[in-house]
């Protein structure tokens, strides 16, 4: 009997295949995969809840053995019997694993291994964080290997490291459920600085009066969605924003990121001075503009604004939700960011462009306000709008949202800009107006106001009559 109880310690405690890197064998603990597995045999359901709640998977425990018995007991909690060393063992049996594992000495031996759950928590964590290491480990020694066998465009090699990080890390879970008392504390700051300024704003200028009244700026991690059908004047717009908030009038400036997947950077810029310095772009580029004239002063006084002006630009094409998150990332990482501009939504790859067009958007709208909350800024969307409302001759509404569904749903603010009235057949914005409707406001009210049109310098101003 004795004979039977002896354990191969060595086969069942070593992953199936060799884990080392750089000749070194990577971080694991076999007595802590031990441990947190004799925690889910002590208490029935409970550790492993908090396993899955964890997103702890079979692949973080380093032993080959303590990943298949992790793996069973996960399929026998979905199954909801109560979990105990007899069920596994039989569960084990009939998948013929018990032997592989170690037989039933294994299991009693890890089954006796700790006499409370009292530390099942720094168990999971632990078990976590050495596959974490792992992981980590195996992307950059990829990456060495890969630096030895470059053969150029070393933006897009850069990119691919940093895709591979995020994908290791993407999935921590930190304890994101909060005793009252702390978001207690952080709305009573918001209320006495509302006290205290009285009416100021809390968070970024749009530079319109009229909508910073409705919405007391753009709000820290929220996504604003700015919609509107083609020609109607959206990248102006959210120019006139940036432009608000990296050189605000009065108050403190927000870094801002904008990226531009439909024009370059030098596009917007240009467009960007003219707007400023109020000159006609048409007459700049028929070259009628005189040389000495007070045009190019103006546009000299512009250009050395926007130079000091915390104001990025980046106009790479083709870029999923996954990229334009990890280039916010690493911006924000060198300059605080505080406003950040995607223009426009539909033009995100796709991750998988097999999938419906649907949930392609959908992945791009949630990767957006994901990236709201995780750098805590504001940022405003571009989109477009479908035909509906100019096939109607209607404002638009939010069912007027391409693949509506996501967008409308994850926004926080639904902006759109429509023709007025007297706007011409081809849903073209009128020469001096135009209305921006604020249709949805997760925390605040909706409403209508008019914006005033300066179709020469494609710019936005504040309504005058």
């Amino acid at each position: 009997m004795a004979e039977t109880q002896r354990v191969p310690r060595r086969d069942n405690r070593t992953p199936e295949t060799p884990m080392t890197a750089l000749g070194r064998t990577l971080p694991h603990s076999i007595e802590a995969e031990e441990y947190l597995l004799s925690c889910c045999l002590l208490d029935g359901n409970d550790t492993i809840a908090r396993c899955l709640e964890a997103k702890l998977a079979g692949a973080a425990f380093y032993s080959a053995a303590n990943r298949l018995i992790y793996e069973k007991l996960c399929e026998i909690y979905a199954k909801n019997p109560p979990v105990d060393v007899a069920i596994l063992a039989e569960e084990l049996k009939t998948s013929k694993q018990l032997e592989t594992i170690g037989g039933y000495a294994y299991l009693t031996q890890i089954s006796s291994r700790i006499p409370t759950t009292a530390q099942a928590q720094y168990f999971i964590d632990k078990v976590r964080e050495l596959h974490l290491l792992r992981e980590l480990i195996k992307v950059a020694t990829g990456a060495v290997e890969n630096c030895f066998n470059y053969e150029g465009d070393l933006e897009q090699f850069i990119d691919k490291v940093e895709q591979d990080i995020f994908g290791v890390t993407q999935d921590r879970i930190s304890d994101a459920a909060k005793q009252i008392k702390e978001p207690m504390h952080d709305a009573m700051k918001i209320i006495n600085k509302m006290m205290m300024e009285k009416g100021e704003l809390t968070g970024v200028t749009s530079g319109f009066k009229d909508l910073d009244a409705l919405t007391y700026g753009f709000q820290s991690q929220e996504m604003i969605v700015l919609a509107a059908r083609p020609s109607m004047g959206k990248t102006s717009l959210a120019l006139n924003f940036a432009e608000a908030a990296a050189m605000p009038k009065r108050g403190e400036a927000a870094a801002t990121l904008i990226f531009s997947l439909e024009m370059s950077a030098s596009q917007l810029a240009l467009r960007m001075l003219c707007s400023r310095s109020r000159v006609n772009m048409k007459l700049l580029r028929e070259g009628l503009l005189p040389k000495n004239g007070n045009e190019q002063q103006r546009l000299l006084k512009a250009a050395d604004e926007f130079s000091k002006s915390k104001l990025f630009i980046d106009d790479s094409s083709h870029l999923s939700i996954m990229e334009l998150r990890a280039k916010s990332r690493r911006v924000h990482a060198r300059t605080k960011l505080g406003f950040i501009i995607v223009d426009y939504m539909q033009l995100l790859s796709p991750t998988d462009p097999k999938v419906p067009r649907e949930q392609q958007v959908a992945e791009a709208s949630r990767g957006l306000k994901a990236l709201a909350k995780e750098l805590e800024v504001p940022v405003l969307v571009l989109s477009q709008l479908n035909r509906a409302s100019e096939k109607e001759n209607r404002s638009p509404k939010l069912a007027d949202l391409r693949e509506s569904g996501s967008i409308e749903q994850d926004a926080d603010v639904v902006l759109m800009l429509a023709r007025p009235k007297d706007a011409d057949e081809k849903f073209q914005v009128a020469a001096d107006s135009a209305e921006l409707i604020v249709a949805k406001q997760r925390n605040g009210p909706v409403g209508d106001l008019k914006l005033t049109f300066l179709k020469d310098i494609t710019r936005f101003e504040n309504f005058t009559q």
